[in-house]
């Protein structure tokens, strides 16, 4: 009787062990691994099932102050974002990346490192972006990505609306096309896997209109097929056709519609469950749009740290505080973003404003609340 108890106490023992090796942490190497495994098959489905919103693999489980300190242990961040798209995220003539989405990135790597350069830029297709956020792939996913309930749900926590946008289309200028209505029974060029699919789905039905959707993952896909006169017309949002059409061979040759069929705020996302990374985000978000709202530039901050105003005062580190240290953030944080990177407008006009390196496109929304737009900050105090 006791050597039975022996065997079954040492059967148990094994099975612990046995557990417990299969049980173990994967290096940096196999966790790689193991995200692309699920991007492949979440791509497959995509195609499967004709586009939409992906099923979401299962979350990386972080806890507060996680991503902060392995940010720092790395010495740079991991920014999800794109590099096809010109003012949101593309290439310069000498290769590096740059655009509206990335500086929100290099504002953060200031913020951490003093040092805008500290960025390592992860190129992301629009079907690799929720799983790259779900499963810590990336720090931080800056890549006009629009903030909607599902994905808050499932994706990751979106931080602050950094740009308003809807989605529209763009037709040749000699089609005759005015109205959605116009556009009954046509081929339309649109990225799988996207809202935007799914918006365009939405507005036919809903007007009893029929069309054929002619998707690809590939957004550059899309809009060659668009120009090549594979499809009558493209959508997408707004911000991204003015971009789109600027590149064109004949810009002039094609035309965005005067419609709007949605809401797309678009907006930075963190990994669920730090709340401190979260909110550091969000703060270095809210530096950058209230600098802008309280007048201090990359070209001023210096002297503007003598302003008798208390709320220049306190965003720039000269007296007060804003949560900074609760944040593992140096007081001056403030100032060496905005001395760096600019304020909100700032970056907004690099890319896009009537000199922008990218090209033109009025702010309308995307003003500050004070100029008639909804861009808005909480106080820093």
């Amino acid at each position: 009787m006791k050597m039975r108890k022996v065997v079954v106490l040492v059967g148990l023992f094994a099975l612990l062990l046995l557990v417990a090796a299969c049980t173990e942490q994967p290096s940096a190497g196999e966790i790689v691994e193991v995200t692309r495994i699920v991007e492949v098959t979440r791509i497959v489905e995509s195609t499967d099932t004709g586009g939409g919103e992906e099923a979401a693999p299962a979350p990386v489980q972080v806890a507060t102050g996680e991503i902060l300190q392995r940010v720092r242990d790395r010495g740079r961040l991991v920014c999800g974002a794109r590099t096809d798209l010109a003012g949101f995220g593309y290439l310069d003539e000498q290769g590096n990346t740059i655009g509206f989405d990335i500086d929100l990135c290099r504002a953060i790597a200031v913020a951490l490192f003093d040092d805008p350069e500290a960025v390592e830029i992860v190129s992301l297709t629009s079907a690799d972006r929720g799983p790259a956020l779900q499963t810590g792939e990336v720090d931080i996913l800056s890549r006009n990505v629009t903030w909607s309930s599902t994905r808050d749900v499932q994706w990751g926590n979106f931080t602050i609306v950094t740009f308003y946008d809807g989605q529209g289309f763009m037709v040749r200028a000699d089609s005759g096309v005015e109205t959605i209505e116009d556009l009954d029974g046509a081929t339309i060029c649109v990225t799988s896997g996207t809202t935007t699919q799914l918006n365009l789905a939405d507005a036919f039905r809903q007007r009893g209109l029929d069309f054929t959707d002619r998707s690809f993952e590939d957004t550059a896909t899309v809009y060659s097929t668009y120009e090549g006169e594979g499809c009558d017309a493209a959508t997408s949002d707004k911000s991204q056709l003015a971009a789109i059409q600027s590149g064109l061979e004949d810009p002039s040759a094609h035309r965005i519609l005067d419609i709007t069929i949605s809401k797309e705020p678009l907006t930075p996302a963190v990994p669920h469950g730090d709340d401190q990374w979260f909110d550091l985000v969000k703060t270095v978000i809210e530096i950058l749009i209230n600098a802008e709202e309280l007048g201090v530039s990359s070209a001023n901050v210096d002297e503007m740290m003598g302003s008798e105003n208390i709320e220049v005062r306190r965003m720039l580190g000269v007296e007060g505080d804003f949560g900074q240290a609760d944040l593992g953030l140096d007081a001056d944080v403030g100032a060496r973003i905005i001395r760096t990177i600019g304020n909100y407008g700032e970056i907004y006009d690099r890319y896009m404003g009537p000199e922008g390196d990218a090209f033109t496109l009025d702010r309308g929304l995307n003003n500050l609340w004070t100029e008639g737009g909804l861009i808005y900050a909480p106080p820093l105090r």
